[in-house]
């Protein structure tokens, strides 16, 4: 592929100290997994993030970000969620992410319910736009979504009670991202976006991807152990992966989930059942998100966007 020449303006430092989490992948995907239900993706309503299930979703990290998708139903019940999430916490999850809501104050209620049943790790993602009607709340870690430029990191800076920022990047800016000098004590996750084609990348995806996850040998770096239910009760494999539902939450619980084949194949999913990448020499370092090659190519198995083939 020919080499993209371009210009990149209006770049902010952020200082190396920053604690950069993941660039361009969720954040568990660097860390070994034990191969059983790790985490859970609560969906709490439609979205109101800027990019959409329609329009298509070009996000590294749209699996926690904030998007719009299309509600075939009438959402679950708050009841059923909190049955959901009592459940996840009798099965030892650790990691509950409570993203896509339509009301803050709904979306903070459930996490301090999380909370107060003792479920470990508990995240809320919320726009720049709401933060500033939120309180600090013991045990919840606030997840600020916003949006790359300078006035938005100077908002960022203000908010020392946050635990984290995912901040979404074009990829003329990514290459920049170890320079950026922004005075944040919080984990960072960079979110970059994705042209629809390769043929328009205008970044290193091999730096973007790199991961060093011991265990990607036996499981995916990103899938395994992640559950994501969608606002209307659906289970799936991830929460960009609409088309493949797992199991009807409102009719069975977790417990009923895990006992899914169609589950557990994404789970134990790696590179060597891809194709293309099963003789790579970089497929165990290299992280691959099946969401984005699913929306580019209409194929789980696709690699639109794998340096070594284009």
């Amino acid at each position: 592929m020919e080499k993209v020449a371009y210009e990149v303006s209006h770049v902010v430092p952020i200082d190396t100290s920053t604690k950069i989490v993941a660039v361009a992948k969720p954040p568990w995907a660097n860390r070994a997994h034990s191969g059983r239900l790790e985490r859970l993706i609560l969906q709490l309503g439609a979205g109101k993030g800027k990019f959409s299930e329609v329009s298509g979703i070009p996000r590294s990290i749209g699996c926690i970000g904030n998007n719009r998708f299309i509600l075939r139903r009438e959402p679950m019940s708050v009841e059923r969620i909190k049955e959901l999430i009592k459940e996840f916490s009798a099965l030892k999850g650790e990691e509950l992410w409570l993203t896509n809501y339509d009301n803050i104050d709904y979306l903070m209620s459930v996490a301090m319910y999380a909370v107060e049943i003792g479920v470990p790790q508990v995240y809320a993602v919320v726009l720049m736009e709401d933060i500033d009607k939120l309180e600090p709340i013991d045990g919840v870690n606030v997840v600020v979504e916003v949006e790359y430029s300078e006035e938005n990191m100077e908002k960022l800076e203000g908010l020392d009670w946050v635990h984290g920022a995912l901040i979404l990047v074009k990829g003329s800016e990514f290459r920049n991202i170890m320079d950026f000098n922004l005075n944040f004590s919080g984990d960072v996750y960079i979110d970059v976006l994705f042209p629809g084609s390769a043929r328009f990348l205008d970044f290193n995806v091999i730096e973007a991807r790199r991961i060093f996850n011991p265990s990607v040998e036996k499981y995916h770096d990103c899938l395994a152990g992640t559950l994501a239910v969608t606002a209307d009760g659906y289970a799936l494999p991830c929460p960009l992966l609409r088309n493949y539902v797992v199991a009807d939450m409102k009719e069975i619980g977790i417990k009923g989930v895990l006992r899914k084949k169609r589950l557990k194949a994404f789970w134990k999913k790696t590179k060597e059942e891809i194709e293309a990448c099963s003789k790579c020499p970089f497929k165990y370092i290299c992280h691959d998100c099946r969401a984005l090659e699913y929306q580019a190519t209409g194929e789980i198995d696709g690699v639109e966007y794998c340096p070594m083939v284009l």
